[in-house]
């Protein structure tokens, strides 16, 4: 059975945004292949994103364009408006971790500006995608493409970061493991949101959505609060840990300066969910009267 092509998807300005993409990712990576400036953990994660964007849009627009899409089992829409977000976000990350680590070098820096200035550009190529299929005022779409949806895939990215960061430290004592349970309970369960919207399997809960949206931002709200407090305390009071910033500690490899980013990450998603639970209740409480 021949496969018909749609170019109508491709000519479309959500198409051109994503073609804008795959040529942005792609020269960001290859510039720094190029000169071989991607060592170590935080190289490697700049050059996965950019990897991982390209081929994720590469495989979008191949769907799309032989409309293959429509026959696989999953919310499409919502599918590529996570990813969008998420690719945003993994772009944003790349775009100031690259500079601020590999910048300092003063080898072949022409190379590593220009994939720098890509990144940047792919970054904002994700965040126009982000605007334009995100769910308008009183459009029917997916979860995932409105404001709570969107924010649930931050959420889970948030707390991502937090993970690689403070991987080696919050075993030191109770108060960081209460932290990292707390990161990790409310991590699950926002990834299993996603999934399962992804899935199209929403449906099938024996419980309504919207109300356990409500109840769980309630709780994760609570959560992270505790962890807002707990964390600074056993981390840099002189009792759990150290109140300076250690004058040995080499940057990108200093367990005290992942503390002060896994902190302001903390507050970060502590503020995203409270929006989250004001988004949401408003989806049960306001639409309802």
């Amino acid at each position: 059975m021949p496969v018909l092509l749609d170019y109508k998807l491709m000519t479309s300005p959500v198409g051109i945004v994503r073609f804008f993409e795959i040529f942005l990712s792609c020269t960001a990576f290859s510039l720094v292949a190029h000169v071989g400036q991607y060592s170590g953990p935080y190289g490697g994660w700049c050059m996965f994103t950019w990897c991982f964007s390209f081929a994720i849009s590469v495989l979008i627009i191949v769907l799309e364009l032989t409309a293959l899409y429509s026959r696989i089992p999953i919310s499409w829409d919502d599918f590529t408006a996570s990813f969008a977000m998420l690719a945003l976000l993994m772009n944003l990350t790349a775009s100031v971790i690259y500079p601020t680590v590999f910048l300092e070098s003063a080898n072949q820096t022409d190379f590593k500006i220009a994939a720098t200035a890509m990144s940047c550009l792919c970054f904002v190529a994700y965040a126009v995608e982000v605007g334009l299929t995100r769910a308008k005022p009183g459009e029917i779409s997916g979860f995932l493409k409105t404001v709570p949806g969107l924010l649930k895939v931050l959420e889970a990215f948030i707390a991502c970061i937090i993970f690689v960061i403070v991987q080696r430290s919050y075993q030191d004592n109770s108060g960081r493991q209460w932290c990292m349970a707390v990161y990790c309970i409310c991590f699950i369960i926002t990834f299993s949101i996603i999934i399962l919207t992804i899935a199209k399997l929403i449906a099938m809960l024996p419980f309504p959505f919207e109300r356990f949206l409500t109840v769980y931002n309630i709780v994760a709200v609570l959560m992270y609060i505790t962890a807002a407090i707990i964390w600074p305390i056993f981390c840099f009071t002189a009792r759990y840990g150290d109140p300076n910033r250690p004058p040995n500690c080499e940057r990108g490899s200093c367990s005290w300066d992942n503390q002060v980013i896994a902190t302001v990450l903390t507050f970060a998603n502590l503020v995203v969910y409270i929006v989250d639970l004001v988004y949401s209740a408003r989806l049960v409480f306001i639409t309802q009267v």
